[in-house]
């Protein structure tokens, strides 16, 4: 198992459309994928999980991935999240 704290740099937070481009790029792994903001913690493959957390801008959230390909699949989902809107 592997985490990683990242801040949320997009202008509204995260929001349907990139929330649906970080599940998409989620399911392509094997690895359990979780994301955890303030307490609650949420299976990244899961668009109403993430959006129910209403992340807003400047968020810390931390990312845990556990499997066989956690190492790519926290790498392509932080490389997903720091994309520009």
């Amino acid at each position: 198992m592997i985490q990683k704290t990242v801040k949320i740099n997009r202008k509204a937070g995260l929001y349907a459309r990139p929330v649906n481009q970080l599940v998409q790029t989620a399911s392509r792994f094997n690895a359990d994928i979780f994301l955890t903001h303030n307490g609650r913690k949420v299976n990244v493959k899961s668009v109403l999980g993430v959006l129910s957390l209403a992340i807003p801008k400047q968020a810390e959230i931390t990312l845990e991935a556990s499997g066989d390909d956690e190492s790519e699949a926290l790498r392509e989902i932080i490389l997903k999240l720091e994309q520009a809107d």
